[in-house]
This record gives structure tokens, sequence and C-alpha cells, in this order.
């Protein structure tokens, strides 16, 4: 986990959020995340509050409006889900515009609505902050078993590998004036994907190879000690926290 790894998420800045340990970050971000699930879904303005406490955080990392509604956009399927749970649910039905839909069912789609966005919106001001190698390095540092890192860590490095050579079979193919227009070329890319899994499990053997005969024993060593002070520890709560306060006031209220 020594060299840096850049992915499309982060963006690169100076801002008082890029600065803070990557644990520390991870640590706040999944404790706002149980306190929003945590949230009763008839509190409709906690989940504004809660908007309004994300906004202020991308405004203090320097990540535009834009950059983060865009990436928005993986949550695409749970809308669509959600959409179609006031049809499919059961019990009282109301009408809206003519359509018969259900009490249980919009309450549904506006909890997990509500919830993902948020969870998701929390997600990617995390990426957008934190470098691939520091947040391995922040696991690692919150004490997560350290297969489990090291198989994060393979994955995301090969599965910028195994990108590359799917990109450069498909410029081979392109060059010899292969074009997939229709069921009968499947056969083609289907060989390809054969190509692909052997290359990949080739280079895998051959990195692991490498790898004992430098010494791996099954852990991989630290390069970087993350640690973070009490101050950046405060600064990381203070979201969860904030968001906790709103999280009483929306079950006592």
């Amino acid at each position: 986990m020594g060299a840096g790894h850049a992915h499309r998420l982060y963006r690169h800045g100076h801002s008082p959020v890029h600065a803070l340990p990557p644990h520390a970050k991870l640590a706040a971000t999944f404790a706002f995340v149980v306190v929003v699930v945590s949230t009763p879904r008839a509190a409709m303005w906690a989940f504004g509050l809660y908007a309004v406490l994300l906004a202020l955080v991308a405004y203090a990392a320097r990540v535009p409006a834009g950059f983060l509604l865009k990436r928005l956009l993986i949550e695409v399927p749970f809308v669509a889900f959600a959409v179609l749970m006031p049809f499919v649910a059961e019990g009282e039905r109301v009408e809206v515009l003519g359509m018969s839909l259900s009490v249980n069912g919009l309450w549904g789609a506006w909890n997990v609505l509500a919830k993902g966005t948020l969870g998701v919106a929390a997600s990617v001001l995390l990426a957008s902050t934190t470098e691939l190698r520091e947040l391995l390095l922040g696991l690692q540092r919150l004490k997560l078993p350290p297969l489990l890192v090291q198989i994060a860590s393979f994955m995301i490095r090969y599965g910028d590998v195994i990108t590359d050579e799917m990109r450069r079979m498909r410029i081979a193919r392109e060059s010899r004036g292969f074009e997939a227009k229709g069921v009968r070329h499947w056969g083609v890319l289907a060989k390809s994907a054969g190509a692909l899994f052997i290359r990949s499990y080739e280079r895998g053997e051959r990195v692991h190879l490498a790898m004992v005969s430098r010494g791996y024993a099954g852990s991989m060593p630290v390069i970087d000690e993350v640690t973070a002070s009490r101050a950046q520890w405060s600064y990381a709560l203070a979201l969860p926290f904030a968001a906790l306060v709103v999280c009483v006031l929306g079950w006592t209220l």
C-alpha cells in the first residue's frame, strides 16, 4: 500500500477536510450514516438538516455542487426501486394525481430516498477528499482484519489492470475490422472474455510468486503510520455529533 493510487471520485485539494486523517473521516462517515438510518422517517425536517450539514462539509472541502450531484447518479437503481414501492406495497391506499398509491409504500419510498441519498452523498464526500491509498491506511488504522484490507488493496489495483487489458483487447479487435453488431459476434466476445480471465489469472500468479520471493508472509508492511490528534478527532466528529442532536430531537419532538 505504499504506492499512490488516484481514482475518479477523488478531487485534489488542500481544504481542512482533505487534511483530516483517513481513519477519522471513515469513523465520522460511518457514525453519520448510522445516525441518519436511525432517524424516524416521519421527521422530514431532520433529513433537511442532515442535507444542510453535508452541504457545509462540501463547502469546507471545496467540493462543487455539480461534482457532488453528478456522482449521486450512482443511486439511480435505488431511486427506481423506491418509485415502484407505492404501486406494489399493500395496505391503506390514497389517490394522488388520479393514481391509487399505498400509504406504506409512499413512506417506504421516502425512507429509501432520503436515507439512501444522504448516505451516498456522505460516501461521495469521503471519496472526494480521501485518496484510495489513504482509505486503505485508514481501514488498517481502524483495526479492520488485515486480510480484508489486503483483498481490497489488490482488488483496487487489479481492477485498473484488468480494465486497461480490456481496453487494449478492444482496440486490437477494432484494428482488425471487428465490430460487435449482433448475436453472431457473441462468440468472439466470449473468447475475448476467456482470454482476459486466463491473462488475469497468470498475472496474479506471477505477482504472488514475486511477492513471496521478496519475503511476503501473509501481511503487508506498514509504511506510513497515520495518527490523529484530539483536535482532528473533534473536527471530524463534529458532523456525526450534530447529526446525533438532530436525531434525538426527531425522536422527542
